[in-house]
Formats: C-alpha cells, structure tokens, sequence
C-alpha cells in the first residue's frame, strides 16, 4: 500500500521558513518522479515543483523560483520543501503526489495535505 505524510506545515509570518516533509512508504522516491503541488482557498491546484528519481530534472514555478527548494533523502525515502522568504500568495494546502507536472490533477498517489499560512 502506498503512503504519503506531509508534515511541517503550520504559521509563519511573512519572509519566513518552512521546511515540508513527505515521508514515502510502499514505493521508493528514487525511482520516481516526485512532485509538490498547492491549493489556495477556492482556487484549484498549483504546481509548485518537481523532481526527477536522479536529480537530473529539477523544476519550479516562476511564483517560487529562487525561494523554495526540493530534494530528496532516498535514505529516508522523504521528499523536502524548503521554502524561504514566504509571502502571503504562498498560503494554501501543500501536497505531495507522484508523477511530474503533467500530472499536477491526476496524480496516482497524493498525500492528504498540510496546511502552510503565511501571515502577520
């Protein structure tokens, strides 16, 4: 059975730090694409970022490039989101899903979400 639980979440007042965490069970990160997708109130999902199983693929949303980071831990079998210099626009329900961007809607396996909220 596969897993995903998201974690790390929570409240930052803007240009804040939040670092995400998608622990995996049931498939391994590194034969994946792995990939981070948002959902703000009453909007549909955002792709934010991807990876590829070999790191040779990165990618990111124009809104969060040069601020959020993805990575794996293949020993841990986790997926990351580091996120800095938050902003307001980047409140929304994070998920972690398998597949890259051409799956933001159709993932095969997404986790149940975590809550980010960047406010003062």
């Amino acid at each position: 059975q596969v897993q995903l639980v998201e974690s790390g979440g929570g409240l930052v007042q803007p240009g804040g730090s939040l670092r995400l965490s998608c622990a995996v069970s049931g498939l391994r990160v590194n034969m994946n694409f792995m990939t981070w997708v948002r959902q703000a109130p009453g909007k549909g999902l955002e792709w934010v970022s991807s990876i590829s199983h070999d790191d040779s693929y990165l990618d990111y949303a124009d809104s969060v490039k040069g601020r959020f980071t993805i990575f794996r831990a293949n020993t841990e079998n986790t997926v990351y989101l580091q996120m800095n210099s938050l902003k307001p626009d980047d409140t929304a329900v994070y998920y972690c899903q398998t597949g890259g961007k051409s799956d933001t809607d159709s993932a095969r396996y997404r986790g149940q979400g975590i809550q980010v909220t960047v406010s003062s």
